[in-house]
């Protein structure tokens, strides 16, 4: 199955959802929904028991690309009580059935953390790098990561995270508990797969029921969370220490910060 984007391969009862933008694999609203489309289809297959979502190149999602002007005009264009489509997008995401286990290769930065976060269970590498580095943008966080990362690691560790904006390699994703399997570059897919078909034994019925009620509330609060980021997220869109963020992160260095 294709969608934009987004490649669908169905084997046996484990299906693996590969996102198709390399290197960087940047996220937007149409790849977010691509994505929903793509699990909310497979939700739909009986066939299928478990999803793995990888991605081709570097990094599994460098987040949202702040050097292509078209999205930076339309994030401008929004107003605070319009809503973020990107978030409504989101939501879509929690909002459905099927186990999904992450393989993530490389980066994991901003909203592109947020959906490394999303799934069941991630598999990571070494090389794996975990990033919030929204307050280096002058930024508010989002993709519903204010309330999905405090419920895998603890409010402590995601606090650290959030107002440092610092890195975590896949060595201490692991060790915190925010990567569940560890293992080579070169057999990430392979472990992913592993773990998909562990879970694709067992009854799916007693799989779906068991996720629906561990998961039970998160998409509801997801929404809630993003509709609050979302407006945090505007507000501080308009001040001139987002502007030097953005430039500053574009250009590699720290950013000259001056609180308005």
């Amino acid at each position: 199955m294709q969608f934009r984007d987004v490649e669908v391969v169905l084997d046996g009862h484990v299906a693996t959802a590969e996102i198709q933008r390399p290197p960087n694999n940047f996220f937007d609203v149409e790849l977010i929904n691509s994505l929903a489309d793509a699990f909310e289809s497979l939700d739909a297959n009986p066939s299928c028991r478990a999803i793995v979502l990888c991605a081709q190149g570097k990094h599994f999602c460098a987040g949202a690309n702040f050097g292509d002007s078209r999205q930076q005009a339309e994030r401008a264009e929004r107003r605070a009580d319009s809503g973020n489509p990107l978030y409504t997008a989101a939501v879509r995401l929690f909002r459905t059935k099927k186990p999904i286990i992450a393989a993530v290769q490389g980066a994991a930065v901003g909203g592109g953390f947020g959906l490394a976060v999303m799934p069941d269970f991630r598999v990571v590498s070494p090389e794996a790098r975990f990033t919030a580095n929204f307050v280096k943008l002058g930024f508010h966080p989002g993709f519903g990561l204010s309330y999905t990362l405090p419920r895998l690691i603890g409010q402590q560790r995601a606090n650290l995270m959030f107002m440092t904006g610092r890195r975590v390699d896949g060595e201490t994703a692991f060790d915190w508990g925010l990567a569940d399997v560890l293992t080579d570059a070169s057999t990430l897919r392979a472990e992913a797969n592993k773990l998909a078909s562990e879970i694709a034994e067992n009854a799916p019925l007693a799989v779906m029921s068991v996720r629906a009620t561990l998961r039970a509330g998160l998409a509801d609060a997801v929404k809630a969370m993003t509709d609050h980021e979302f407006v945090e997220q505007h507000r501080l869109q308009q001040t001139e220490d987002h502007r030097e963020g953005v430039r500053a992160v574009a250009e590699r260095r720290p950013g000259n910060f001056r609180g308005r």
